[in-house]
């Protein structure tokens, strides 16, 4: 489901995305609004993480970032993977799935569509970014270890 309702978005937006075998490690490419995803990915979750990616280099990236000895072209790279992981690992998902009493970091995964592996740089991300913890909507979300804690004053 998460990955057929990105998968509208990426249509909506004029993007054609197209499964095939691809060569070597490469789990999807970007290109003048094509999306390519590797066909061989074992899992929808795995192929949801990637169609994300994907995506945030169409609103990230410019030019051709395949040579990733640029450190221009590393940090396109990490933009559009941290477009993805703000898009499909919000922080207001993290205090959602606290209310679901979702418990643990696979559940989490599970939850919010991702792989687990994604899910670990998604908090890694929002650690560089925030720190060990975020307050949000009256939450304090914290990333180390992780958790959420729910506030009975919530005017921050």
């Amino acid at each position: 489901m998460h990955f057929e309702r990105l998968l509208k978005e990426a249509n909506s937006l004029g993007i054609d995305v197209d499964e095939r075998p691809l060569k070597g490690h490469i789990k999807g490419l970007y290109c003048d609004n094509v999306i390519w995803i590797n066909k061989d990915l074992p899992t929808l979750n795995e192929k949801y993480c990637v169609l994300a990616e994907e995506l945030g280099h169409y609103h990230t990236s410019v030019g051709d970032i395949l040579d990733q000895s640029k450190l221009s072209n590393r940090k396109q790279e990490q933009r559009a993977r941290s477009w993805a992981y703000e898009r499909i690992v919000p922080l207001s998902k993290i205090v959602q799935a606290h209310k679901e009493h979702i418990r643990n970091r696979f559940e989490l995964a599970e939850f919010l569509g991702v792989t687990e592996t994604f899910l670990e740089f998604a908090l890694d991300r929002y650690k560089e970014k925030y720190g060990i913890a975020i307050n949000f909507n009256g939450y304090t979300i914290c990333f180390e270890p992780l958790g959420v804690i729910e506030w009975f004053d919530k005017k921050f």
